[in-house]
């Protein structure tokens, strides 16, 4: 089974970094596409950052773009968030996912998407 846990999330103040870890298991990692995801208080999901195992590939949301980057230890099969130069509307919590199959069509920026989710952690960017 796929399990995916999240950690790294923290009270920041504006202009400060984190960097978030989802440690990954049970999924093909080659074939696979990993994820991150966020949600404030009353909006909907919207999509970070993404990668595809396989091809290297990174994707990010043009609100986080130059400020984040997605990475990973294959090793270990952890992929990281790093963030910098946070903002307070950037508080929100964030959700690793995976999707386990990453075809010709897949976007990365649908949630949809997605076959497997985190719990999440939660950052909080300060003022």
């Amino acid at each position: 089974q796929v399990q995916l846990v999240e950690s790294g999330g923290g009270l920041v103040q504006a202009g400060g970094s984190l960097r978030l870890s989802c440690a990954a298991s049970g999924l093909t990692f080659y074939r696979s596409a990993m994820g991150w995801f966020r949600q404030a208080p009353g909006k909907e999901r919207e999509f970070v950052a993404a990668f595809s195992w396989g091809g290297g590939r990174t994707y990010y949301a043009d609100s986080v773009k130059g400020r984040c980057a997605i990475s990973r230890d294959a090793a270990a099969n952890t992929v990281f968030l790093q963030m910098n130069n946070l903002k307070p509307e950037d508080t929100a919590v964030y959700y690793c996912a995976a999707a386990k199959f990453a075809g010709y069509s897949i976007t990365y920026y649908n949630p949809e998407e997605y076959d497997y989710w985190g719990q999440g952690t939660q950052v909080t960017v300060s003022s």
